[in-house]
């Protein structure tokens, strides 16, 4: 890959340089794999963003550099920015006091996901503190994965709706502990116990800016048309204002978008939905997220040893997430089936748990190394595997509208067609 970006060098001279001709190129791949892995076996679009991302890895492709910082970390923090900021604007807090089971339900899955992954790393020999690490990035769920495999798959129910939920949930005690933890981190190897102010000053920052960030977009949305180009403009742009201030103070961008999603929802009870121009962006960034992601993973080491922890790292958190989502159900309003497929479409890890991986290399390039060897090639194993396992789990569910096979064969005239 790069022999053949040099030779390229020599005689390409874009205005505004080699990487947006790569990047260009990459995400055009990327687009047309998406689709045709959609279209020919029903499975989501990710796993194509994914596969594409992973192959440039592999070969050497030198557009995203490990650790992530500048542009491509800016634009990783946007796109997360913009998903949970769509994901919290789902989540009624009306519906908690109406069932807080489900609440419980989100608190018991993430506890007994952390200390399951937690066990397994410390039974495998991984130190202490990168155990405990790993074990809070495990905790994140997919609200990006979860979202692409709903919206190709077509599906709407209970299950989908509680899957998003509990998703998003889950990402937001994540962001909330990691952030913490990773600014902890050049001060010593304090035990988790010592991390509540910390916690409770990005949890604070990151209150203020979202809800900065949702009055701002509620009196926006008073005098603008929800459907308007403009309104698009103006939320994506104050998303990305607002991510740039939280991670500026010390709170956690993601964390300022997704709260600013859930108080908007409260002030502007009546249903709104993204703009039409909105979803095209959201979907853009998403897109370079995942083939980020993998880029990015693919480099990892992917020795024998490293393997055998990834292995462990997903397997107990599978088993985790699966069997927290049961234990919680008591009293939750959802049958046994329901509450194991939705412990199934909690497996996808992506883009925030990316994003608290180069949080920690950040804060301490030693002990974020460490992490990151194991982190990184889970994350990219989980946004494969979890997509295809959520994508069943909603199909098993009964709650797709789009049929699994991709394309039906016409019996009048023989010719192919997409469903």
């Amino acid at each position: 890959m790069n022999e053949i970006m040099a030779i390229w060098a020599e005689w390409i001279k874009p205005s505004a340089g080699l990487p947006t001709v790569q990047w260009s190129v990459l995400l055009a791949i990327a687009a047309a794999a998406g689709h045709l892995v959609n279209r020919y076996s029903g499975l989501p679009k990710v796993i194509g963003y994914s596969a594409v991302g992973a192959f440039a890895g592999l070969a050497g492709f030198t557009g995203a550099a490990w650790p992530l910082q500048g542009t491509g970390l800016f634009l990783l923090e946007l796109g997360v920015a913009v998903v949970l900021f769509e994901a919290g604007g789902r989540i009624p807090l009306r519906w908690f006091r109406h069932n807080p089971m489900v609440l419980v339900q989100s608190l018991v899955e993430s506890t007994l996901t952390f200390f399951v992954v937690h066990w397994a790393l410390g039974q495998l020999g991984v130190r202490g503190v990168v155990a405990e690490s790993i074990a809070l990035i495990a905790v994140a769920a997919s609200p990006a994965v979860l979202s692409r495999v709903v919206m190709d798959a077509r599906a709407a129910g209970p299950v989908t709706e509680r899957a998003m939920v509990l998703t998003t949930l889950s990402t937001l005690y994540a962001l909330t502990l990691c952030s913490a933890r990773a600014g902890m981190l050049p001060r010593g190897e304090a035990g988790l116990s010592h991390t509540l102010f910390p916690v409770l000053v990005v949890l604070g920052l990151s209150v203020v800016v979202g809800a900065v960030l949702a009055l701002v977009l509620r009196t926006a949305l008073r005098v603008m048309s929800p459907t308007s180009e403009n309104t698009a403009i103006v939320l994506l742009t104050m998303i990305a204002a607002g991510a740039a201030v939280a991670a500026n103070f010390g709170g956690s961008a993601p964390l300022a978008a997704l709260l600013g999603g859930m108080l908007l929802k409260q002030m502007n009870p009546r249903p709104w939905s993204w703009p039409r121009q909105m979803g095209t962006a959201s979907s853009m960034l998403t897109m370079l997220m995942f083939v980020l992601v993998s880029v990015v993973a693919a480099q990892a080491d992917w020795s024998r040893p490293v393997a055998s922890l990834v292995l462990a790292l997903v397997a107990a958190r599978m088993l985790a997430k699966v069997a927290g989502v049961a234990l919680g159900n008591v009293g939750s309003g959802a049958s046994w089936k329901q509450a194991l497929w939705v412990g199934c479409t909690m497996s996808p890890m992506s883009s925030v748990a990316l994003l608290l991986v180069s949080q920690y290399v950040a804060a301490s390039p030693a002990i974020g190394g460490q992490i990151a060897i194991v982190a990184l090639p889970a994350i990219l194993l989980m946004e494969v595997l979890g997509a295809v396992l959520a994508t069943v789990a909603l199909y098993r569910a009964g709650e797709c509208s789009k049929p699994w096979a991709a394309l039906e064969r016409s019996p009048s005239t023989g010719s192919v067609h997409e469903s």
